[in-house]
């Protein structure tokens, strides 16, 4: 499969989990929203390594690797990469606990997250989704390369 044609369904799953994450704070479900903020970021920045033809290590957090990377990038994008790879890191971070909680405080999801929680999340995954989509659109115009 075309790199670029892996990055757009990932950049498009992205987009899906940030209207579910809107929907899961629309109905006060703040762990879920937590979650799927997270889940946008990770997909958004894997999009943008495959496009760029790297391949992501298997985890959650993509800030070293973007950082390790980071030449492959359009200039304006590497100037983003520190504020990409804190909110990667950040938002994985809180994948676990808003779907166990954190069970030796012997606290659930819902204890933990709150409303200005899911904003931040919201506000920053909306933020890599932005960054990215315009990645991809910009790398649109350069012939892709079968891989």
């Amino acid at each position: 499969m075309k790199l670029a044609k892996l990055a757009e369904d990932y950049f498009k799953r992205a987009m899906i989990r940030i209207k579910s994450a809107e929907l899961a704070y629309s109905e006060e479900s703040y762990p879920d929203a937590v979650r799927y903020s997270q889940e946008c970021v990770e997909l958004s920045l894997k999009a943008a390594l495959r496009a760029v033809g790297v391949e992501y290590p298997k985890e959650h957090d993509m800030s070293r690797i973007l950082r390790a990377v980071r030449e492959r990038f359009p200039e304006w994008f590497k100037r983003e990469v520190e504020k990409l790879g804190e909110v990667s890191r950040d938002l994985a971070d809180k994948r676990a606990p808003s779907l166990y909680g954190i069970e030796t405080l012997g606290k659930g999801p819902s204890d933990i997250f709150d409303k200005s929680d899911v904003e931040k999340a919201l506000s920053d995954a909306k933020y890599v989704l932005d960054i990215v989509g315009k990645l991809l659109l910009e790398l649109q115009t350069i012939p892709e390369k079968d891989v």
